[in-house]
């Protein structure tokens, strides 16, 4: 089997196991969270870095980091292409080449899961041949890039192989322009472009400072806010520290001096 049919093969599963179905996906870090439970973050990288997959052997946990970026196509296909080292087992390798199987398999493991052609043929019917304007709603309404739009309509025979050539070379911005949807377009980059902490990660902070023992502060810099956004937020949301009331210790209940500490230990 290629490296092409089984990505397909994987994507394919990926959605029925989930209950996906051929439909465009919608917020993709949420989406891997919740359906395979691994930690998923936006960070700033150094410039040319897209993304990466790691494993944690100690704690047996997946995380997956991918670059703030003013282009959301290409943030979404490296999470997809993430998602594929991780499915695939070869996650934390250095020794990858852009042109490697394992690198070849993972782009086509990304387009697969966020555009495939059965979904393509759901929203765009019978074959015929596309134009530019069904080009535009396609990377639109799949929330990918041109290159990955035109390849699929390739494959499901809207439009032959010399347009799918002509066509990979456009960009999201100049069809947003053109076509009337720039200020999605706009919309997606700022959500793209900014830091984003995993959800459980964040859940565990929430729970830490109801309980008083993590700050606001503490929040704020999870999430690459300013404090007193984050304070006004959680207040909002009725979300306040707990006061806990002190405790009266009898003299008796405290422990013995006996701490088994010398003054240059402490």
């Amino acid at each position: 089997m290629s490296s092409e049919e089984r990505a397909r093969n994987e994507a394919v599963l990926f959605r029925k196991i989930h209950n996906l179905g051929v439909q465009p996906l919608g917020d993709l870090v949420a989406l891997i969270e919740q359906s395979t439970g691994i930690d998923v973050a936006v960070l700033d990288t150094p410039d040319g870095e897209h993304g990466m997959a790691m494993r944690d052997p100690e704690r047996d946990k997946i995380f997956i980091a991918v670059a703030r970026s003013t282009k959301p196509m290409r943030q979404r296909s490296s999470l997809a292409h993430e998602l594929a080292h991780v499915i695939f087992e070869d996650w934390g390798r250095e020794d990858f080449t852009r042109h490697s199987t394992e690198e070849i398999r993972a782009d086509a493991f990304a387009r697969h899961l966020l555009i495939p052609v059965e979904g393509l043929r759901q929203i765009l019917g019978e074959k015929g041949n596309a134009g530019e304007a069904e080009l535009s709603d396609v990377v639109q309404r799949f929330l990918v890039s041109p290159a990955l739009a035109s390849i699929a309509l390739r494959e499901a025979g809207y439009i032959n192989s010399a347009v799918a050539s002509k066509w990979m070379q456009m960009t999201t911005p100049a069809l947003a322009t053109r076509f009337g949807w720039s200020d999605q377009y706009a919309a997606l980059q700022q959500d793209s472009n900014r830091p984003r902490s995993p959800q459980k990660l964040l859940s565990r902070a929430v729970a830490g400072y109801v309980e008083g023992v993590v700050s606001a502060q503490a929040i704020a810099t999870l999430r690459g806010l300013p404090v007193t956004q984050v304070a006004r937020e959680l207040d909002d949301a009725g979300i306040v520290p707990t006061l806990h009331e002190a405790t009266d210790i009898a003299l008796d209940e405290y422990p013995s001096g006996q701490s088994g500490l010398t003054s240059q230990g402490i």
